[in-house]
C-alpha cells in the first residue's frame, strides 16, 4: 500500500508541474476564480532551495537529502506492521512527494511551484503529499500514545489449597 501510496502522489505532482510548466510559464499568474484572484492563483515559479524558497544555494545538498529520505523510508517499510495502515499512508505521502521535487531537482535543476494562496509562498503537490504525511505521522503517533494500556493478566491463585506431594 505505502509503494502504491508513493507512486500516486508523485504521478499526480509530475502531471501537475508538467501542466504548470506547460501552460503556466508563459503567463506567469491564472487566476481560476477571478473573483478570488485577490486570495488564490495559480503562480509558476521556480525554487531551487526548500520550503518557502529558504537555503537557495543548497541545491545539490537536498538532492543528497532526498535521496537518504526515499532509501530510509523504503527500507523501514518493511518493518511496518500491516495493521499499522495510517503509518504506511504517511510514510507513501512522504515518498511520493520526496520524490516528486527530486525528480524536478534532477530533470531541470529546480523545483516547480505553482498553488499560490497569497497568504503563503508558493507551493506544489509534492509539498502537500510531505506536510499531509508528515501531519498524518504526527496524529497517528500523539493517538498510539493516548491509547489507554491494555490491563495486564491478572494472576489467579491455585484453587488447590493442598501443597504438592513431596517424594
Amino acid at each position: 500500500m505505502l509503494l502504491v501510496i508513493a507512486a500516486v502522489a508523485l504521478l499526480i505532482d509530475q502531471f501537475t508541474k508538467y501542466l504548470a510548466a506547460t501552460y503556466l510559464a508563459t503567463i506567469v499568474v491564472w487566476a481560476p476564480i477571478p473573483s478570488l484572484a485577490h486570495v488564490f492563483t495559480f503562480t509558476y515559479t521556480t525554487n531551487t532551495g526548500v520550503a518557502f524558497g529558504l537555503f537557495k544555494d543548497l541545491g545539490p545538498i537536498f538532492v543528497g537529502v532526498a535521496v537518504v529520505v526515499i532509501a530510509a523510508i523504503v527500507i523501514y517499510q518493511r518493518e511496518i506492521p500491516q495493521e499499522a495502515w495510517l503509518v504506511r499512508v504517511a510514510l507513501g505521502l512522504q515518498l511520493g512527494g520526496a520524490a516528486g521535487n527530486l525528480v524536478d531537482r534532477l530533470r531541470v535543476g529546480h523545483v516547480i511551484d505553482f498553488i499560490h494562496f497569497h497568504f503563503w509562498p508558493v507551493f506544489n503537490v509534492a509539498d502537500m503529499s510531505i506536510v499531509g504525511g508528515v501531519i498524518l505521522l504526527a496524529f497517528t503517533m500523539l493517538r498510539e500514545g493516548k491509547e489507554p494500556a491494555k490491563p495486564a493478566p491478572q494472576q489467579t491463585e491455585s484453587t488447590n489449597s493442598n501443597p504438592p506431594a513431596s517424594a
